[in-house]
């Protein structure tokens, strides 16, 4: 059975990673100190041990990554999270940026398709320590109906299109932050819905992730 240590080597590396992604243009403070305070070796093969606290991001089970600590951060710097908000997230994957949005006080509903990463998240002993995250299995593109509104929604893979589904299920005057376009790359785009189910819609950098699917993969 695996030991889990966070070592005093382990929170240099945090800090540089942290400093790194600042320079890169990050500036929420509590986005940065959320990230200081999650090992995120933990949530990684302990072969990449070593190399966890690179910029980049890794492979993990059933063919999905652990995205770029950077990507993490942009994506949740885009939110502009309030503590006690009700956040959807679209792709558990690792849970590494669920627990992100839960070591900023946000009630984390997280969605994954994959049943192996979703039976291996209910299992991993340091997620409770987030009381505050609920998994489900489920598809992505459905929502959680049950739980709306949602005050904002993030979605951790390339999605073909805007799930109306998703835009139903945010509050007016909420937020989704989703990286839209092709297989090779998206834009990230943070979109605020209106009275009714009008959308404003803003553009941001390019970002290349796995592709949103559909169903449930048991």
């Amino acid at each position: 059975m695996r030991v889990f240590e966070d070592t005093y080597r382990h929170k240099g590396m945090r800090k540089q990673l942290v400093d790194s992604i600042k320079t890169k243009g990050i500036t929420d403070e509590r986005v940065l100190q959320a990230m200081l305070h999650i090992p995120r070796h933990f949530f990684m093969d302990s072969a990449f041990d070593k190399i966890a606290y690179e910029d980049r991001a890794f492979p993990i089970a059933e063919n999905q990554t652990i995205s770029q600590p950077y990507t993490v951060a942009y994506q949740t710097q885009l939110l502009e999270l309030k503590p006690f908000e009700k956040v959807l997230e679209i792709g558990t994957g690792s849970a590494y940026q669920a627990c992100v949005l839960a070591e900023m006080g946000a009630q984390v509903f997280s969605i994954e398709r994959q049943k192996n990463l979703f039976d291996h998240n209910k299992a991993f002993p340091f997620l409770k320590r987030y009381p505050n995250i609920k998994f489900f299995y489920g598809d992505g593109y459905e929502g959680l109906p049950t739980f709306a509104p949602f005050d904002k929604v993030i979605v951790t893979a390339a999605a073909p299109y805007v799930p109306p589904k998703l835009i139903e299920q945010l509050k007016t005057g909420g937020k989704m932050v989703i990286p839209v376009g092709d297989s090779k790359v998206q834009r990230m785009l943070r979109i605020t819905k209106q009275q009714g189910n009008a959308v404003e819609e803003e553009e941001f950098d390019n970002f290349s992730f796995v592709p949103m699917v559909g169903g449930r993969n048991s």
